[in-house]
């Protein structure tokens, strides 16, 4: 299996590591890449390397590895573009708000910031509160090189990592920039991105049909808040891709977000952001009753297989006042 991390701190894309399949111990990859970017760059020869070492630290080698060191895996990407992929969320939300959900099968997508991603326990910075702070767990990808055009089929072969996301939302924003026409700026601000991204494959079971077939689980100040399945995504991660590069190529290191992860069982599952938890209680009760989240509030995040493993480590952070 391959499993990938990055050192925060000796350059603004960190250091390049790959590590065990138990996440304990790791081996530096500089040798092979200074960075993720560069390897996803050059996967038709880095991979080889990588996957190499990762044999090297599945034969016990290895270094201690310590989670607070590491960094989001791309603290920058030259691309985010998050789709909305779960027609259980969508439907939701549409019908709260009275509008079509989607055109027809076309994907929802939108491009967003990439120059920053947050580290996994990276305190998150915040202007108000009464911007309406909230997450959103998602799963994403992260590409090779892909040429425009290419079939969704096609499309799937140019997955090379899976990761997990939080990709923070401002709700009172949201609205009114959705209204201009144009694609958000202020309600979307930097997302964060779970210790590790890991090869389709490592992922074993949790990985068919290009969805995650995992349960994706949420806790608010140590409380659960939901725990819906990757597998009831709409759209897969081949057809997002295909989407986005319908009309221009995709450069090495573009991330695709699934969206908010939502089943269709919202009461059984919970949910993955408070938007869709405020619109199940004003469909049931007529108002919300979750708050937005406040200053010094936790979100912690992780997706667990059927071992009780985490295969992308975790998201636990919490919200805080910019100063």
């Amino acid at each position: 299996m391959l499993k990938l991390a990055t050192l925060a701190g000796k350059s603004p894309d960190g250091a390049l590591i790959v590590v065990s399949s138990d996440a304990s111990r790791f081996l530096s990859a500089e040798s092979v890449a200074p960075n993720l970017q560069f390897a996803l760059e050059t996967w038709a020869r880095s991979e080889h390397a990588l996957r190499r070492l990762s044999g090297v630290l599945e034969a016990g080698r290895g270094e201690s590895l310590q989670n607070s060191t590491l960094a989001a895996p791309l603290p920058r990407a030259w691309q985010w573009l998050d789709g909305s992929a779960f027609d259980a969320h969508g439907h939701l939300m549409a019908k709260l708000f009275g509008i079509e959900a989607k055109q027809g099968n076309r994907p929802l997508m939108y491009q967003g910031m990439s120059h920053q991603f947050l580290g996994p326990y990276d305190d998150v910075p915040f202007a108000r509160e009464s911007d309406g702070i909230d997450f959103e767990g998602e799963f994403g990808v992260i590409t090779d090189a892909v040429p425009m055009g290419v079939t969704a089929e096609q499309a799937t072969a140019h997955i090379k990592l899976v990761v997990m996301l939080n990709d923070w939302s401002l709700r009172a924003l949201a609205g009114v920039e959705m209204r201009t026409g144009f694609g958000w700026v202020q309600a979307k601000p930097a997302c964060s991105v779970a210790l590790f991204a890991v090869a389709p494959e490592a992922l074993g079971a949790g990985w068919r049909d290009g969805r995650v077939q995992l349960p994706l689980r949420v806790e608010v100040n140590s409380t659960w808040f939901g725990e819906p399945h990757g597998g009831e995504m709409s759209n897969s991660f081949g057809e997002l891709i295909a989407h986005a590069a319908a009309t221009r190529a995709l450069c090495a290191g573009t991330i695709i977000g699934s969206g908010t992860v939502s089943n269709a069982d919202h009461r059984k599952s919970g949910s993955t952001c408070i938007a869709e938890r405020r619109a199940i209680e004003t469909l049931s009760d007529g108002a919300p009753a979750t708050p937005f989240l406040h200053f010094g509030d936790h979100v912690r995040m992780a997706a667990v297989d059927r071992h009780g493993a985490s295969p992308f480590g975790v998201i636990d952070q919490q919200v805080v006042e910019n100063r």
